[in-house]
C-alpha cells in the first residue's frame, strides 16, 4: 500500500512516522482486552502524534495524507489494536466530510480544530421500540442555538471524543446532523457495549439531556459526503484487514518458537512441519487479499473524494457508484478472510493456544464482531444486482422495528423522514 496521492505523503513514509506509536499500542493491547481498559491513554498518544489530523492539508496544519495513505494506516493500527482503529471511525469520517465541503469559514474552522487535536464520535442508531428509519432524538431551537436531547447506541469512539456526531429531527422534521461538544451534565457516554468483540471500542449509550448545539454545528443530513457509506464501511474494512495480519503476525511467532511437538508429526520441530507451514501460509494469503481489498477500495474512495472540485454530477454519481461497490465487495470478502485466518490460528497451534492468558481468542472474537456491521448476505445479494442486472446499490440504510405492511387497497404510509448511514451494528 505504498503508492503516493498526488496532494498528499506516501503511505510508507506516513507509517514509518506512526509505527513507533502503533508499536507502543500494540504492546498493551492483550492484557487491555483481558482487563477491559479502555484504551484512552493510547487514543490520546494518537493525538498528541497527529494522528487523528493525518488527513488534514497541510496547509491547516496535518499531514496532508491521501486516502490510500490513510487506510494503510489504520490497516497498520488494527494490527496494533483493532479496537482503536474502529474507535477513531466516526472520526476520520467528520473529517472526510469537512474536507469535502465548500470552502468556507466553517470548514477552516474544524480543520483547524482537528489539527488541535480535536476527536469526534459518532451518534447514530438507536436501539429499542424505534421504528424502521426513525429516530427519536430532537433537535429543538433554544434562542440563536439549539438543543438536543435523545439516547444513542453503538456511539463508536464518543467515549474518547471531544465532539459527538449526532442524526436528530428537527421540529419541521429535517434529519440533521447535530455536532455535540461532549460536555457532562448535558452529555452523558457509558461503557455499556456488551458484545463480545470490539470491547473496548466505547460503542456504549449517549444520552443528550438538553445539549447546548451551535446553530453553526447544525448540518442537514442530505448534504454530507456522497461516498460517506464506502467510507464508514471501507473503515471496517481496514480493521479486519489488520486483524488478518496481526494473526498471521502471531501465529508465525508461536510456530517459530515452539519446542513441543506430536508424535505424529511430520518433523520434530513444528517449525518445520509441512502441514503447519501449509497452515502459516494460508494465513499470510488471506492476509494478503485483505489488504489489497482495503488498497483497491482506497483508490476508488480517492477518485470520489477528487470529483469535489472538478467532479460534474454524472461523475460524482459514478465515482460515488464505484466506491460502494468496492466497499461492498471487499467487505465480503475481506471478513471471510479476517474471520478464517483467526480461526485457522487454533488448528496450527493446537489447544495450548487457547490460554485466556495468551488473549488469542480476541482476533477470532474482534473479527467476528466486526464482521457483523451492516449483513454480509444483503450486501452480496446488492453487488450480484449490481453486476448482473445494472442496479443501483443502495447509499443508506437502517435498523429499527419493521413498520406495517401496507394492505392492497390501503392508503399508503408515510415515509419515513429519517434514513440512517450504515455505519451501525
Amino acid at each position: 500500500m505504498s503508492a503516493p496521492h498526488a496532494s498528499g505523503a506516501t503511505a510508507d513514509a506516513l507509517v514509518a512516522r506512526y509505527r513507533p506509536v502503533f508499536d507502543k499500542i500494540a504492546g498493551g493491547a492483550a492484557e487491555r482486552e483481558r482487563t477491559r481498559t479502555l484504551p484512552v491513554e493510547q487514543v490520546g498518544w494518537l493525538r498528541e502524534s497527529g494522528f487523528t489530523a493525518v488527513r488534514v492539508p497541510a496547509a491547516h496544519g496535518g499531514a496532508g495524507a491521501g486516502l490510500p495513505a490513510l487506510f494503510a494506516l489504520l490497516v497498520e493500527l488494527s494490527a496494533a489494536d483493532p479496537n482503536v482503529a474502529q474507535a477513531l471511525r466516526g472520526h476520520f469520517a467528520f473529517v472526510e466530510d469537512r474536507l469535502y465541503a465548500a470552502d468556507s469559514d466553517d470548514r477552516d474552522e474544524w480543520l483547524a480544530r482537528f489539527a488541535a487535536g480535536e476527536i469526534v464520535g459518532n451518534g447514530v442508531t438507536e436501539i429499542g421500540v424505534v421504528a424502521l428509519g426513525d429516530t427519536a432524538t430532537r433537535l429543538h431551537p433554544d434562542g440563536a442555538d439549539w438543543v438536543i436531547t435523545g439516547r444513542k447506541y453503538y456511539t463508536t469512539g464518543s467515549i474518547f471524543a471531544d465532539w459527538i456526531d449526532a442524526t436528530a429531527l428537527t421540529p419541521d422534521g429535517t434529519e440533521v446532523a447535530a455536532l455535540v461538544a461532549n460536555v457532562p451534565g448535558p452529555v452523558t457516554v457509558t461503557d455499556d457495549w456488551a458484545g463480545f468483540g470490539q470491547r473496548l471500542t466505547g460503542s456504549g449509550t449517549a444520552v443528550f439531556d438538553r445539549a447546548t448545539v451551535r446553530a453553526a454545528h447544525v448540518y442537514e443530513f442530505a448534504g454530507r459526503f456522497p461516498y460517506q457509506t464506502a467510507f464508514y464501511q471501507a473503515v471496517l474494512n481496514a480493521v479486519l484487514a489488520g486483524i488478518a495480519v496481526a494473526v498471521e503476525r502471531d501465529l508465525a511467532a508461536a510456530i517459530a518458537r515452539r519446542t513441543r511437538g506430536y508424535s505424529h508429526a511430520n518433523t520434530p520441530l513444528v517449525r518445520d512441519d509441512p502441514q503447519v507451514l501449509e497452515l502459516a501460509g494460508r494465513v499470510s494469503a488471506q492476509a494478503f487479499a485483505a489488504q489489497a481489498a482495503v488498497e483497491k477500495t482506497a483508490w476508488l474512495l480517492q477518485a470520489a473524494a477528487d470529483t469535489r472540485s472538478r467532479g460534474a454530477p454524472d461523475e460524482v454519481a459514478s465515482a460515488k457508484r464505484d466506491a460502494e461497490l468496492a466497499s461492498a465487495k471487499a467487505q465480503i470478502v475481506v471478513g471471510e478472510a479476517a474471520v478464517a485466518a483467526a480461526s485457522v490460528l487454533f488448528d496450527a497451534l493446537g489447544a495450548s493456544a487457547t490460554d485466556t492468558a495468551a488473549a488469542l481468542d480476541r482476533h477470532w472474537r474482534n473479527a467476528r464482531t466486526v464482521r457483523s456491521h451492516n449483513p454480509v448476505p444483503f450486501k452480496a445479494r446488492i453487488v450480484g444486482d449490481a453486476v448482473v442486472n445494472g442496479t443501483e446499490p443502495p447509499y443508506e440504510w437502517y435498523v429499527g422495528t419493521p413498520r406495517p405492511r401496507v394492505r392492497p387497497g390501503s392508503a399508503e404510509l408515510p415515509a419515513c423522514p429519517h434514513q440512517i448511514t450504515g455505519n451501525s451494528s
